[in-house]
């Protein structure tokens, strides 16, 4: 039977409590002082001895009441800590202050292949030095490799207290996994990939093909064309969608750290490296895909030794001698001209047709027509709510200087000109002389130079009018579809004799 005696706080009362069940050899199992309360569960107390007990616990000055309990507080706490790491499905330990094992999740009991509580974290680990970090920083640790039974795994330590830590073991993938979902701040899948023109049509169609083919990608398109987007859109739609996508820039890093980053180092690889070595991306992204960006850019010497990688999936970390095998599918992208470079010797024809099993070509902007107005439009919308700002909307006058820009960095290019103009328009509606595309704005029409930019943006708005009103044959239709008033579509139909006017 277990039972909670609460008393009035005062000096000696805790004494006298226990001093009555001393009294009656009651066989304790458990007593839990948290004044002014006590719990004590006693397997061999009876009702009987219950009331006769009861009756002199009251007789001590400040009891307030006795009452029969289903379970003490610590078991609770306990029993929520075993529910709790039981439904975890990483290995946990709890450890003392002294670095030994208190308890041990079903996961890593399973991981290690016995009961571990009791044993120090250097003879479960076999590694001294961590058992000294752990006490030499009190658990406050950077997350480090360790290995348990030959399989390396990632330790993170969470201090509690003064008590001891919580150690936490993960897989590399699924820390992978964790990285990849705090890069996934936007839609994921070909919804992603706006626009209805022929190329972004055509382009949908033929990545839904390949995204299920689990061989190696290589997406080609100029600068600023969303070619990571596709690439995360053929990651979503794969099979390895459930598993990590991440990304290496092959442009943004030196030949050394880009190769610690893709393939990790082994302890003590270099001066200044993690104690317990690191795992790179492609042990990170196991199961899942590694986007290569700027492929072109890559050193010959990783270029030989990502071409071994593909051959049979194994590599070896910076500064070690054990080889990783994992399985991992690889996506480049580039917009440089891989087959020349082939030809001139700067990039390995070999590597080449081993990235190039198949292939993606993204359209430039230029070349998807109404995309531009649909883009322009969304990266607006997204300014407006980025920079809590009003809403505002693009003037119909921005439409033939949005279009004839040649967009030489592309969809990049034209967020960053929405972005700017969202920011330093004054007007809830953005027109022409907030637009920052002077250099790149409408300089010619199909038939020929024209004088002015006047000119030229009245004869895009003139071939624009001319094409829509064979699919919106009236003012109020055309007007709801560029999302303008129906008196200023009547004044430039009028203005320029277009069929139809009123």
């Amino acid at each position: 039977m277990r039972i909670h005696v609460s008393f009035i706080d005062r000096v000696g009362i805790t004494q006298e409590v226990l001093a009555l069940l001393g009294g009656r050899n009651l066989n304790l199992d458990a007593v839990e002082m948290v004044p002014p309360n006590v719990y004590i569960d006693a397997p061999t107390l009876s009702p009987q001895v219950l009331e006769e007990l009861r009756g002199a616990l009251f007789k001590v000055s400040g009891v307030q009441a006795v009452t029969v309990v289903d379970i003490l507080p610590g078991q609770r706490r306990h029993l929520q800590l075993e529910a709790l790491l039981a439904a975890m499905s990483d290995p946990i330990l709890a450890v003392d202050g002294a670095a030994r094992v208190l308890l041990a999740n079903p996961a890593l009991v399973a991981l290690c292949g016995r009961e571990p509580a009791g044993e120090l974290v250097s003879e479960l680990f076999g590694d001294s030095n961590l058992q000294e970090a752990l006490l030499e920083q009190r658990f406050q640790l950077p997350m480090r490799e360790v290995t348990l039974r030959g399989q390396a795994l990632l330790l993170d330590a969470m201090p509690v207290s003064d008590a001891g830590a919580l150690l936490t073991l993960y897989q590399p993938n699924r820390i992978g996994g964790r990285l990849a979902a705090l890069h996934h701040d936007h839609a994921e899948g070909f919804e992603a990939l706006l626009g209805e023109s022929v190329p972004i049509r055509t382009l949908k169609a033929r990545a839904n093909r390949v995204a299920a083919l689990d061989a190696p990608l290589l997406i080609q398109g100029e600068t600023g064309t969303g070619k990571e987007l596709v690439a995360r859109a053929c990651h979503a739609t794969s099979a390895r969608h459930s598993s990590p996508f991440l990304a290496l820039n092959c442009a943004a890093l030196p030949e050394n750290l880009a190769e610690s980053e893709l393939f990790g180092y082994a302890p003590g690889a270099f001066t200044g490296a993690q104690r317990g070595g690191k795992p790179g991306l492609m042990e990170l992204a196991h199961q899942g895909t590694v986007f290569l960006d700027e492929i072109g850019e890559m050193s010959p010497y990783l270029q030989a030794k990502l071409l071994r990688f593909l051959n049979d999936g194994s590599f070896r970390r910076v500064g070690g001698d054990r080889e990783v095998k994992v399985n991992v599918r690889i996506l480049s992208a580039t917009h440089r001209n891989l087959e020349k470079m082939v030809t001139e010797g700067s990039f390995r024809e070999d590597l080449f047709y081993r990235l190039n099993v198949l292939n993606i070509e993204v359209p430039p902007l230029r070349e998807r027509g109404q995309d531009i107005l649909l883009l322009a439009r969304h990266f607006m919308q997204q300014a407006c709510a980025q920079i809590q700002r009003p809403p505002c909307r693009l003037a119909p006058g921005t439409y033939p200087a949005l279009l004839g820009s040649r967009w030489p960095g592309n969809v990049r290019q034209l967020q960053n000109v929405i972005f700017r103009a969202a920011a330093i328009s004054e007007s809830n509606l953005v027109d022409i002389g907030d637009l920052d595309i002077a250099g790149t704005s409408v300089a010619r029409q199909n038939d020929g130079e024209v004088d002015s930019l006047e000119a030229a943006v009245e004869g895009f708005e003139k071939n624009l009018l001319e094409k829509l009103y064979a699919s919106y044959p009236s003012t109020r239709q055309l007007a709801t579809r560029l999302q303008t008033s129906h008196t200023a579509i009547a004044n430039r139909l009028r203005k320029y004799g277009i069929p139809g006017k009123s």
